[in-house]
């Protein structure tokens, strides 16, 4: 009974010793991302009016958007737009609900650095595309 059991785990290894290696040589070979992978979020300062929905539907109220209103005209006019992303989730409802599609999902995924302070993105190192 033994045996057998040896066996049979000989064969799985022998069937495994023909397939080609799952593993990447990371910094020398970058894996491919899907088209709904969630990474960075690219922003267009442009296209944003400033509407507060993606501050709105964020769980943990991430979004930092600051506004004036404009009253010869009657329009809020966006002055700064920033996003932690030490703090970020990339759940992408900002992107998701965001009215005039000035946020988007990019396939940037390395983020890392020594310093928290830089995880903290402003609008022109949103607008980077990677």
């Amino acid at each position: 009974r033994a045996a057998r059991y040896i066996g049979q785990s000989f064969m799985i290894t022998l069937s495994h010793a023909n397939r080609l290696p799952v593993t990447i040589q990371y910094p020398y070979e970058k894996s491919i991302t899907s088209e709904r992978f969630r990474g960075r979020i690219h922003f267009e300062f442009d296209k944003c009016i400033a509407c507060e929905v993606c501050v709105r539907v964020c769980p943990i109220d991430l979004p930092v958007v600051d506004w004036r209103l404009e009253t010869d005209i009657r329009k809020k006019r966006l002055l700064n737009y920033s996003i932690d992303f030490g703090i970020c989730i990339f759940c992408g409802n900002c992107v998701e609900y965001c009215p005039t599609n000035c946020l988007s999902m990019t396939e940037e995924y390395e983020l890392s650095t020594y310093d928290r302070h830089e995880l903290n993105y402003n609008q022109i190192a949103l607008g980077r595309l990677p």
